[in-house]
């Protein structure tokens, strides 16, 4: 078994890392020589504002009072500039927006494992190619743009990490903070000679990271007053800091003022997926070089946002994200970051003709350098024969479109060139495109090959080892030596047929695996032979109905994935299981309370995800309510007369019920300091901390027998998932833990109804004594469901409070017991175990029911397997690339979650027997039971 677990892990890590080569490997080449506008720009310096977290409507809409939300930058773009709406994409995080802002590309997948703050590649970008940047704000963004810069000619000015504290009381002091080291930083210069000339120096950029809206969005919402304050305080200081920048400079009319975000957020407070809070940024431009406001009669868009901002005679211009890059290289005559796939909104430009043509023109040629940059590379690492390259932009197509426009610009046919200019940008990002995916089909074919074959050998598996289905046949040693050299020989040709086209070693792993698994397959011949004669032999009716039901059921729950509330109509179904198998004659009362509590979980999927405003007193009556089942249970204990129970055990649960207690009281507490602005009470946060360590220790401090080690372990899990709630999802735990209860006792009347095993006594059923191997039985058909009942109760543990397949579904508010300063990883790694602790509860009472239905885990756990991996290849087909970028973000988060399941299930099932069946001796406890 453990061999087959390792074997099970590796093969699922390959088909989970797949999708990242196949679908989301970086786009980046390198190797293309700069280009750079032959024309003088119009501006010398530009001074960047980015307001983090902003949303589009947050700054643009009106008070109630008709007012403006940000006056100065109202006035700006009603009288001096050009603006609109900047169009962001998933993931909507910080870094990535800053990198599609500043280097003119959209993040890869491989910049999560850095928490989006590191350089995971090297990207060049339009600090990189000023003469000079000084940068002030946060330490999250300024240093990775420091870092990827060449020489020593980007600055970078940041506050402590310690500063960006959710529970603090104004978080707009962070933009306070910028605002007065930029005044500070130009008063010092008029006594420093050499700083002072470099101010003067041309191609210099000032950017100024602003992340108190950020903070206060994250904690009091976006429609808070914290929120709105925040933005009004930005407006003063971009007055402030324009008018002292324009003074210092003599009003020369060479500083060009840039206003945006790098993503919006969603009206409970977070971001990272593709809510269009999320993706609509504000744009504000104005300055030398650029448009004044355009009046128009009308507008159309498909938002009513003008309407509503009462803008709709004011040109509102448009952008992708990653069009500010060559914007600003633009503007002030720097090179066009080299791995930039924005175009150059010309909308914007207040210049000549010439100059928009040439700018283009520039525009055109580095996006069509990397094209050619990638075309190569592919080129060299595929067989003549076998390449097919992007016909639209043979080598003789780009001379003609070159020829072309350089020939429209000398017969000053501008807009001609322009427009040419455009066609070849869209050719050449469809090019870049078609040979990043060049190799996508080859390795699809490969990893559903590897799918397919894994999952028909775990089938042959439990056919084999835990049924009666098959009859042992003597192996025939002439025959499996052919076999195992003719699949030795095909994995050769196809590594041969790799090494010669020089492919990444990752291919290797993807193409190979599909021969040692579909070897497995093919020897075990004989079990298939047996398994088609034993199916021939059934009715076809049965065969069919039960191959219906098990295909039903499967895309149930992958439905459920897209809809939670497949999962209330599963619940629903659930509720009848007792009736349509006639278990409610023997057991009434049982199957009236099963039904009942399907019916109260399958409540949860249909409460809303997000948007809710915490409900601290929901989470104190969850702490109340465990107390009170606590009381009754223990008292249930201490008057049964249980030859098994000691004192040492009652003591445990009194200390279990005092950390439930405590909880409460921390998070009533702590909601309650923040809501005043008094931050996180420190005793408050050592409790916690202290609490989320002590609990796994008081379980496995509690005895094995069944139903005092169960309920010791929603003791310890509810005490951590009280600090970690905000809201109804406090009560889930505990009503997902009393249908487990119900389910063990029901499976174990199931197993009495089909008279496949006595019915043992659940009060003497001690986990670690129960894994004696000549006591488990073969599989019945009904241990199928048994299964899917246990996938189905994982999914429900996952979706039941939230989809979490969607990034802001996550509330930044429940890690608020453990700390406010911003820190996404320790932020991350309190969320994920807040979506784990329903998870466990589910492994461990499945851990019960294979061992009061006297199965091997292992024997159920494969056709788990089975289920998981039908899920996870139907996720790998809808995996995409294009529409919208939510549709992007939620087809990879699905495959991920399903695989990470899968690989997450098996380890689960090691922890779940950990906390069962393991028991820590005190040295006083031994010294009890010796005397």
């Amino acid at each position: 078994m453990p061999v087959f677990i390792l074997a099970g892990l590796l093969v699922h890590c390959v088909f989970l890392v797949s999708i990242f080569d196949i679908y989301f490997s970086s786009p980046l080449v390198h190797g293309m020589t700069p280009q750079q506008t032959p024309l003088p720009p119009p501006a010398k310096r530009l001074v960047l504002f980015v307001a983090d977290g902003l949303r589009a409507d947050s700054l643009y809409e009106l008070n109630s009072n008709g007012t403006p939300q940000a006056p100065y930058l109202r006035g700006i773009l009603e009288n001096n500039g050009s603006w609109g709406i900047s169009h962001t994409r998933v993931p909507t995080e910080s870094r990535p927006g800053h990198v599609a802002l500043i280097a003119g590309f959209y993040e890869d997948v491989s910049a999560v494992a850095k928490g989006w703050k590191e350089n995971p590649v090297e990207f060049d970008s339009v600090f990189n190619e000023s003469k000079y940047t000084w940068s002030w704000g946060s330490p999250d963004i300024l240093p990775m743009f420091a870092k990827g810069a060449t020489g020593n000619h980007v600055y970078t000015f940041c506050y402590a990490a310690e500063s960006e504290d959710f529970g603090a009381q104004d978080a707009a002091k962070l933009d306070m903070w910028v605002f007065d080291h930029v005044k500070s930083f130009f008063n010092s210069s008029r006594s420093n000679q050499t700083l002072f000339s470099a101010l003067n120096e041309e191609k210099v950029v000032m950017f100024l990271h602003l992340l108190g809206i950020d903070t206060n969005g994250h904690a009091h919402r976006p429609n808070s007053r914290e929120y709105k304050e925040n933005i009004k305080k930005v407006d003063e200081g971009v007055k402030e800091i324009a008018s002292m920048i324009d003074n210092f400079y003599g009003n020369d009319g060479k500083t060009v003022f840039i206003v945006t975000s790098d993503h919006g957020m969603t009206d409970w407070g977070s971001h990272g997926a593709g809510h269009p809070s999320e993706t609509l940024t504000p744009l504000i431009v104005w300055g030398a070089g650029i448009n004044y406001p355009q009046k128009v009669p009308s507008q159309f868009f498909e938002d009513n946002f003008l309407k509503e901002w009462k803008l709709e005679n004011l040109k509102r211009l448009d952008v992708n994200q990653a069009d500010i890059a060559p914007l600003m290289a633009s503007l002030i005559g720097v090179p066009f970051p080299l791995n930039s796939v924005g175009t150059l909104p010309l909308e914007y430009l207040n210049n000549s003709a010439h100059f928009k043509a040439e700018s283009m023109f520039t525009n055109a040629v580095q996006i069509l350098e990397q094209f050619k940059v990638k075309m190569s590379q592919k080129k060299k690492t595929t067989l003549s024969f076998l390449f097919t390259p992007f016909k639209p932009l043979s080598d003789s197509e780009q001379i003609k479109f070159l020829k072309k426009i350089r020939l429209y610009i000398q017969q000053q046919k501008y807009n001609e060139a322009v427009s040419l200019c455009k066609t070849l940008i869209n050719l050449a990002l469809e090019g870049l495109s078609y040979y990043h995916t060049y190799d996508r089909l080859f390795l699809g074919i490969s990893i559903t090959m590897g799918f397919v074959g894994w999952m028909t050998y775990v089938v042959l598996v439990i056919i084999k080892t835990h049924t009666n289905l098959t009859r042992t046949v003597p192996t025939n040693n002439k025959k499996s030596t052919v076999l195992f050299y003719s699949f030795a020989f095909a994995g050769m040709i196809i590594a041969f047929f790799l090494l010669i086209q020089t492919c990444p070693w990752t291919y290797y792993i993807y193409c190979l695996l599909p021969v040692p698994v579909w070897y497995a397959v093919v020897t075990e011949i004989p079990v298939i032979q047996d398994l088609a004669t034993n199916v021939l032999s059934l009715h076809i009716g049965q065969c069919t109905g039960f191959l219906l039901i098990c295909i039903l059921g499967i895309e149930i729950l992958v439905f459920s994935f897209f809809y939670r509330s497949a999962l209330s109509v599963g619940l629903v179904v659930f509720a009848g299981w007792p009736v349509i198998t006639q278990l409610w004659v023997q057991t009434k009362t049982r199957a009236l309370i099963w039904a009942l509590l399907c019916v109260l979980l399958a409540l949860f999927p249909l409460m809303p995800v997000v948007g809710r405003e915490p409900n601290i007193p929901l989470v104190i009556a969850a702490g109340l309510l465990t107390l009170l089942i606590s009381c009754f249970s223990l008292a249930c204990l201490w008057r049964s007369e249980n030859k098994y129970r000691s004192n040492e055990d009652l003591k445990v649960y009194f200390c279990q019920m005092l950390s439930i207690a405590l909880s409460t009281y921390v998070v009533s507490s702590t909601h309650d300091s923040l809501k005043n602005k008094l931050g996180l009470p420190i005793l408050n946060q050592i409790i916690s901390w202290m609490t989320l360590v002590s609990s796994p220790l008081l379980l496995l401090l509690s005895s094995t027998f069944l139903f005092q080690r169960l309920f010791s372990i929603l003791l310890s899990l509810m005490s951590t998932y009280l600090l970690l709630s905000t809201g109804y999802e406090a009560l889930f735990p505990l009503m997902l833990f009393g249908l487990m209860f119900v389910w063990i006792n029901m499976e174990q009347e199931a197993l009495q109804h089909y008279g496949l095993s006595l019915k043992p006594k659940l009060a003497v059923v001690n986990f670690a004594y129960a894994m004696d191997i000549t006591q488990f039985r073969q599989l019945h058909l009904d241990d199928v469901r048994r299964s899917f009942f246990f996938v189905f109760f994982i999914v429900t543990a996952f979706f039941g409070t939230g989809n979490i397949a969607s990034i802001n579904s996550f509330d930044p508010a429940s890690v608020y017991c453990f700390l406010t300063v911003f820190s996404p990883f320790m932020m991350g790694g309190l969320l994920v175990l807040k979506v784990v602790i329903p998870f466990v509860l589910v492994s461990c009472a499945f851990e019960a029911v294979q061992v009061t239905t006297q199965l091997s885990s292992k024997s159920l756990f494969l056709i788990v397997l089975v289920i998981s991996d039908i899920m996870a290849l139907h996720f790998f087909f809808l995996v995409r690339d294009y529409g919208s970028w939510l549709d992007i973000g939620t087809s990879i988060s699905h495959y991920v979650l399903v695989m990470s399941l899968t690989i997450f299930m098996m380890l689960m099932n090691g922890l779940a027997q950990l906390l069962t069946t393991q028991r820590l001796e005190l040295s006083r406890r031994i010294k009890h039971h010796s005397t």
